[in-house]
């Protein structure tokens, strides 16, 4: 068991490194993971199962605890994202397509990695994990609205077909992880150590069945795709922050909210866009998915590290 927990730890650890391999592979080398593609929905199920076994009833109480906290936060992920990637859609011409999965991203809630790279970046955990809870209950219902509201005249869009999908993959497996962690605690106690490593596994086939689906498509977009994508990300993280020190909130939460906006549940689009518009239109979560964790992790070292030169000098003795 022991040995399990170390590997499950490892492949947290270097997730990224995994899901760029993986995608290399996929996208030279296409048949490798073209049998992953049909079972996205369900390999995001299991991700989404997962995260509810490590929530209990009495999490969702920190929501009512720190509801202006939450708010801002929710309101900053539904709006800043969303509006980002109408922005970018329109300004780089995308296809109609491409230009859907771009809005999906943004439409979408946060993702679970966005509570680890908080708790790396020295952040308010429980505020990033409140958010997500938060944005990912509003979801069926936020997320549809959004993206028929922003991506309507590229693609058509079906808001019953939607919410049903997000609650079939998102809030179902959800809410059973958390009857299961309530009823059998003591045992998924035992065994939560091991969910990062089935969750990192999930994620990678996520993206492996989307790249070997959509190899052909990306060669020829993939560097236009992948800008948007950083600039997506990146501008995210920044005017997350910004608003956050605007409203001047302390340090702590300002780095949970600005990773909580800038880190989507990309696999959420993924599978909401082969669900709907099609397997081009998941290039931009499959390439989010892969990008966000080397961010995420990059600006939850350089944020960890503001907080250790603002202690310092805050600690530092008088002359």
């Amino acid at each position: 068991m022991q040995l399990l927990e170390k590997f499950s730890h490892f492949i947290s650890k270097y997730m990224a490194v995994f899901v760029i391999l993986v995608a290399a592979v996929s996208l030279f080398q296409p048949w490798t993971f073209k049998w992953a593609a049909p079972k996205i929905t369900i390999l995001l199920g299991i991700v989404m199962f997962g995260m509810g076994m490590t929530l209990r009833l009495r999490d969702f109480r920190l929501v009512f605890q720190r509801p202006r906290d939450v708010f801002v936060g929710a309101l900053a992920q539904f709006t800043i994202m969303p509006g980002l990637a109408w922005l970018l859609a329109k300004g780089f011409g995308l296809p109609p397509e491409l230009a859907a999965g771009v809005i999906l991203v943004g439409t979408c809630p946060g993702g679970t990695s966005s509570n680890v790279m908080t708790y790396l970046a020295r952040g308010d955990v429980a505020l990033s994990v409140s958010m997500t809870m938060t944005t990912t209950i509003l979801a069926p219902v936020v997320t549809p609205l959004l993206t028929w509201w922003l991506a309507g005249e590229w693609v058509d869009i079906s808001l019953s077909a939607m919410m049903m999908s997000i609650v079939q993959v998102v809030i179902l497996p959800i809410l059973l992880g958390i009857v299961i962690n309530t009823f059998f605690e003591k045992t998924v106690q035992k065994l939560v150590k091991l969910l990062p490593l089935v969750s990192v596994i999930a994620i990678v086939l996520i993206v492996g069945g989307v790249v070997s689906v959509s190899s052909q498509r990306i060669m020829e977009t993939g560097l236009l795709i992948m800008l948007v994508v950083i600039l997506h990300n990146l501008l995210g993280y920044s005017l997350g922050f910004g608003i956050a020190k605007m409203l001047h909130m302390d340090l702590a939460k300002v780095k949970a909210i600005s990773i909580e906006v800038g880190m989507q549940n990309s696999g959420l689009a993924t599978s909401l866009a082969m669900l709907h518009f099609g397997a081009a239109a998941a290039i931009p979560g499959a390439i989010f998915s892969v990008w966000h964790n080397i961010s995420g992790s990059l600006a939850a070292n350089y944020l960890a590290s503001r907080m250790n030169r603002k202690n310092q000098h805050q600690t530092a003795p008088a002359d």
